[in-house]
C-alpha cells in the first residue's frame, strides 16, 4: 500500500512538471496575431499604429480565460496601455514615462509640493523639485499647480519627453483675494478681503427661482439690491436708479444689460465665469457707478482642452465652445437664440405679455389691428487667450447683442386696408483688448483698451393719421486704462491712468408734419489715481486708501474723489469694517414721456451739460460687523449715501411731476443685514434691507419727499441643498411697494391737467413672490455628462403692482393703468456637457 501511495505520488508531480513544460515550450507569437485570435473569440477590434507592436511577441493566452484576464495579461507582457473606448473597441498605446526638474521663475530655485496632475496619474515634486508620473498619450492634458505660481495646462507632447529637463512656473500675474466668507449665501458666493461680494459660477450652487446663471438675477438675492419692477434693466443698489450703476464685461463698460427688454440677462451665463459686486469702497481704478458696481469676467486661463456645452430651455437655445488653439493660446465661443422662431413656449408667452402691457404692441386703438408679432433675441460672444511667454498674457473680447421686437398695424382708412410697422431694436457691439505683463514677483502693469457702442432704435407708426415716429438713442465710447501694481512683502501699491471718449446722439425724426431734432454731444475724461494698501500677517488689520483725480475737457472741471476701506478683526469671531467714498458720473438715462418707444424701454443715454443735466456726484459712509463660527453667518452694515445732480427725468416718475424737468438730488440711509446657517449639505439665509431715501428738489412745490426707490423693508429668505447629483432650492422675496401719488379725491383734473396730492405719499401694494428650483446632474459616458433642471416663478401667482399711471381720457376723466410683475412662470433646462 506505501508503495502504490509513493508511485501515485511521484506520477502527479511528472503529469504537472509536464504541463508547465508544455505551457513554457509554446512558441511566442507576434502580439498583432494574438490580437486577430482574441478579436475572433470576443466580437472586438483593437485600434492602434502598426510601428507600436513592431518586434513585439507574447506567449498566447487560453482560450477559456476572460477577456479582461487576456488584457490584464497582455498589459504584463506588452507594457503596453489598453483602454475600452466602447463594449466592442479598445486603443491601444505605450507608456509615456515623463519627469522634470520645477523651478520658479525668478530664483531658479526648486519648488517643492507641486502637483502635477494626469487624467490617469498624479505626483508630487520633491524637495529637489524633482517629479516622475507616467503617462498615456502625448495628447493627454497635464496640469501643474501650486500656491502663488501661475497654473500650467498643456499636452504632454509639448514637454521633453526625452531628457529630464527644467520647468518654470511663475508668480501668479494676478493676485486673487482671499476669502474672508466662504458661502455667504449659498455655493459659489463668497465675501473676499478685497471688500467685494464674489460669484464663482464655476462652483454656484443654486438660488430660488433661477436655472440659469444670470449674474443680474443672482446679485438681486443680496442685501441692499433690488429691481423695483423685477427686471435686469432697473437693478436698484442701496436706492440708486439702474443708471447710477457701472456695469463691466471684461472691463468693457455696458450700455445695455437685459434681453427680451430687462427679464434676463444680456451676458451669456457659460461664458461669464465670475462677477464682483461692490456697494462701497471701489479700487481707485473703477469710475462711474455713483451707486454700486457689477464687473462681470470670463475665464482668464488658457485651457489646452477642448469641451463644449450645448443649453436648451423655454426661452433659448446656447452653444458654448472651447478651442485650444497650440499650447499658448485658446478660443472660448459662446452664442444665444431666443427660440420663438421655431415654437413659443408658454414661458415665453408669459414674457412677451409682461413687456407689452398696456402698449400699442398689446392693445392698440380700437380701430386698428395688430398682426405679425414678432419678436427675437440673440447673442454671440468670443474671448481669445494668448499666452506668447510665461510673463505676458493678452485677452481680446468680442459681444454682439440684439433685440428686435416688430408688428403691423392695420386699419380701414376711407374704405382701403392700410397697414404700416411699428418696432423697437436694442443694440449693442462692444470689444476689448487687455495686456497684462508680469516684469517680476513684485511688478506687474494692465494696459486695457475697450469700445463700445449700444443703438436703441424705434418707429412708432400711427397707422390712422399715416404719421411715423423714428426715435433713436445712440452710445459709442472708448476707453483706455493703464495700470501698474507692486507687491512688497505686506504692501501693495497702485499708479494708473485713464481716459474716455463718450458720444452720445439722441435723434427724433417725425415725417408728418416733418419734424428733425438730433442731439449730438461728446465728452472726453482724463483720470489719475494712486492707492496703498496693507495687510497685517497676524492680526488681520488691513486697510486700502486710494485718491482717484478726474478732469472733464468740455467744462474745464476738477473731480477729486478719495476711497478708503479699512478691517479689523476682534477676537477669533467677529471683524468689524469701514468704508468710504466719492464717486462721480456723466451719462445718465432719461424718460421723456412714459409712451416713449411704444412704452418699452423709454430710458434714453445723455451726457450732462454741467448745468440742467449736473455731473451726478455722490459720497457714501458705511460700517459693518461680522460673525462667524460653527456654521452661523451674521453680517450687519449701516450706511449713508446722498448722490447730487439727478433729474427728474433720470428717476422714472410716472405719476406727479412725470412732465417735470428740473434737477436735484437725494439722501438715503439704511440697514442690510444677513444671517446664514451651513449644516450638513444645507445652506439656510434671511437678508434685510431698511432704508429711508429722500429727494430734494428745490424748485418743486414739494421740495423734499420720498424716492421712487424708496423700498423701506425687503426681505429675502432661502434654502438650497446641493449634494454631487442635486441642487435643490426655494424661497420668498416680500418687500414693501414702491411710493406712488394718487389723485386728489374730488378734485381730480385742474386746468385739464390731471390733480395729484401730495408727491410719493402713498405706496403700491405690498409685493410677495414665492420661488422654486432644481437640477439633477449625471454622467451620461466618460466624454459627456449633462443636467436638466425646472424652476417655478412665483409659485402663488400673485399679481404683483410694479407701476402705475394716469391718463385724461376724451370724457374728461381720468383712467388709471397699472403693471404688474410675472405671474406663475415656469422653466425648464438641458445642458449637455462635452
Amino acid at each position: 500500500m506505501g508503495k502504490i501511495k509513493v508511485y501515485a505520488f511521484l506520477f502527479l508531480c511528472f503529469a504537472l512538471l509536464a504541463k508547465l513544460h508544455g505551457q513554457d515550450t509554446k512558441e511566442p507569437l507576434p502580439v498583432s496575431k494574438v490580437f486577430e485570435q482574441i478579436g475572433q473569440i470576443h466580437g472586438i477590434t483593437f485600434n492602434y499604429e502598426s510601428s507600436l507592436l513592431k518586434d513585439i511577441y507574447v506567449i498566447p493566452i487560453e482560450k477559456e480565460t476572460n477577456l479582461s484576464a487576456k488584457i490584464k495579461n497582455l498589459e504584463k507582457q506588452t507594457n503596453l496601455v489598453f483602454e475600452k473606448v466602447s463594449e466592442v473597441v479598445y486603443t491601444i498605446s505605450k507608456i509615456i514615462q515623463l519627469c522634470g526638474y520645477i523651478k520658479d521663475s525668478e530664483l531658479i530655485m526648486p519648488i517643492e509640493g507641486a502637483t502635477v496632475k494626469s487624467k490617469f496619474g498624479y505626483a508630487i515634486t520633491d524637495e529637489n523639485g524633482y517629479f516622475e508620473i507616467k503617462l498615456k498619450s502625448p495628447n493627454e492634458p497635464l496640469t501643474i499647480r501650486h500656491i502663488g505660481f501661475k497654473t500650467i495646462e498643456r499636452q504632454v507632447r509639448y514637454f521633453n519627453l526625452v531628457d529630464c529637463g527644467t520647468i518654470t512656473m511663475f508668480v501668479q500675474q494676478e493676485t486673487i483675494a482671499p476669502v474672508l466668507i466662504e458661502t455667504y449665501l449659498v455655493k459659489g458666493i463668497d465675501k473676499r478681503r478685497d471688500w467685494t461680494t464674489s460669484i464663482d459660477y464655476t462652483q454656484f450652487s443654486l438660488l430660488p427661482g433661477l436655472i440659469e446663471s444670470d449674474v443680474l438675477q443672482t446679485v438681486q438675492a443680496l442685501p441692499g439690491i433690488v429691481s423695483v419692477d423685477e427686471t435686469v434693466s432697473n437693478i436698484n443698489i442701496r436706492g440708486g436708479s439702474h443708471d447710477q450703476n457701472l456695469m463691466l464685461w471684461d472691463d468693457i463698460k455696458m450700455y445695455q444689460t437685459g434681453h427680451f427688454f430687462g427679464l434676463i440677462s444680456s451676458f451669456n451665463p457659460s461664458m461669464t465665469q465670475t462677477a464682483r459686486v461692490i456697494n462701497n469702497g471701489s479700487d481707485v481704478s473703477l469710475t462711474d457707478g455713483v451707486s454700486g458696481t457689477i464687473h462681470m469676467q470670463t475665464d482668464k486661463q488658457v485651457d489646452s482642452q477642448f469641451k463644449g456645452t450645448f443649453g436648451l430651455n423655454f426661452l433659448n437655445a446656447e452653444l458654448f465652445t472651447n478651442i485650444p488653439v497650440g499650447n499658448k493660446s485658446s478660443l472660448q465661443v459662446a452664442s444665444r437664440k431666443s427660440i420663438d422662431d421655431l415654437t413659443r413656449t408658454p414661458t415665453y408667452d408669459v414674457y412677451f405679455d409682461r413687456i407689452t402691457q398696456d402698449t400699442e404692441a398689446e392693445n392698440n386703438a380700437s380701430n386698428v389691428t395688430n398682426s405679425d408679432q414678432n419678436f427675437n433675441f440673440y447673442d454671440v460672444s468670443f474671448r481669445w487667450l494668448y499666452q506668447p511667454t510665461d510673463k505676458d498674457f493678452i485677452r481680446l473680447n468680442f459681444l454682439l447683442v440684439d433685440n428686435n421686437l416688430n408688428f403691423n398695424e392695420t386699419a380701414n382708412i376711407n374704405s382701403l386696408s392700410v397697414t404700416k410697422e411699428s418696432g423697437i431694436s436694442q443694440h449693442t457691439v462692444a470689444g476689448g483688448l487687455n495686456y497684462r505683463r508680469v516684469w517680476n514677483s513684485k511688478l506687474s502693469t494692465i494696459l486695457n483698451i475697450y469700445n463700445t457702442d449700444y443703438e436703441l432704435q424705434a418707429i412708432n407708426a400711427d397707422v390712422i393719421e399715416g404719421q411715423s415716429f423714428l426715435q433713436e438713442n445712440v452710445v459709442s465710447e472708448t476707453g483706455i486704462n493703464l495700470e501698474g501694481n507692486y507687491i512688497q512683502n505686506v504692501w501693495h501699491f497702485k499708479l494708473g491712468y485713464n481716459f474716455f471718449e463718450t458720444e452720445v446722439i439722441n435723434l427724433n425724426d417725425v415725417d408728418l408734419p416733418r419734424f428733425v431734432r438730433r442731439d449730438e454731444e461728446v465728452l472726453r475724461e482724463h483720470a489719475v489715481f494712486g492707492q496703498i494698501g496693507y495687510e497685517h500677517p497676524e492680526n488681520g488689520f488691513s486697510v486700502r486708501g486710494g485718491l482717484r483725480t478726474n478732469y472733464l475737457t468740455r467744462f474745464n472741471k476738477l473731480i477729486f474723489e478719495p476711497r478708503l476701506n479699512i478691517r479689523k478683526p476682534i477676537g477669533k469671531y467677529f471683524e468689524i469694517e469701514a468704508q468710504g467714498e466719492f464717486k462721480h458720473q456723466s451719462t445718465s438715462q432719461i424718460v421723456n414721456f412714459q409712451n416713449d418707444f411704444l412704452g418699452i424701454e423709454k430710458r434714453r443715454w445723455q451726457l450732462t451739460d454741467n448745468n440742467n443735466i449736473p455731473v451726478l456726484q455722490s459720497k457714501q459712509l458705511s460700517f459693518g460687523m461680522v460673525y462667524k463660527n460653527s456654521g452661523w453667518l451674521l453680517d450687519a452694515k449701516g450706511y449713508y449715501k446722498t448722490v447730487d445732480g439727478i433729474t427728474t427725468q433720470s428717476q422714472s416718475f410716472t405719476t406727479k411731476y412725470e412732465f417735470t424737468k428740473t434737477k436735484g438730488s437725494y439722501d438715503a440711509y439704511g440697514l442690510e443685514l444677513l444671517v446664514r446657517k451651513r449644516f450638513d449639505n444645507f445652506s439656510s439665509w434671511l437678508s434685510y434691507s431698511h432704508i429711508n431715501n429722500t429727494y430734494f428738489f428745490e424748485t418743486l412745490d414739494e421740495s423734499e419727499f420720498p424716492s421712487n426707490f424708496d423700498i423701506t423693508n425687503a426681505i429675502t429668505f432661502g434654502t438650497t441643498y446641493s449634494n454631487n447629483s442635486w441642487n435643490i432650492s426655494a424661497g420668498l422675496n416680500y418687500r414693501t411697494g414702491k411710493p406712488t401719488s394718487i389723485l386728489q379725491s374730488g378734485n381730480e383734473i385742474v386746468d385739464d391737467e390731471i390733480n395729484f396730492g401730495r408727491a410719493n405719499n402713498e405706496k403700491l401694494e405690498d409685493y410677495f413672490r414665492l420661488d422654486a428650483s432644481a437640477i439633477y446632474k449625471f454622467k451620461i459616458s466618460r466624454v459627456f455628462r449633462s443636467e436638466i433642471g425646472a424652476s417655478v416663478w412665483n409659485i402663488t401667482d400673485r399679481e404683483n403692482t410694479i407701476n402705475n399711471y394716469y391718463r385724461l381720457n376724451q370724457n374728461d376723466g381720468v383712467d388709471k393703468f397699472s403693471r404688474f410683475s410675472l405671474g406663475l412662470t415656469t422653466n425648464a433646462v438641458f445642458r449637455l456637457y462635452f
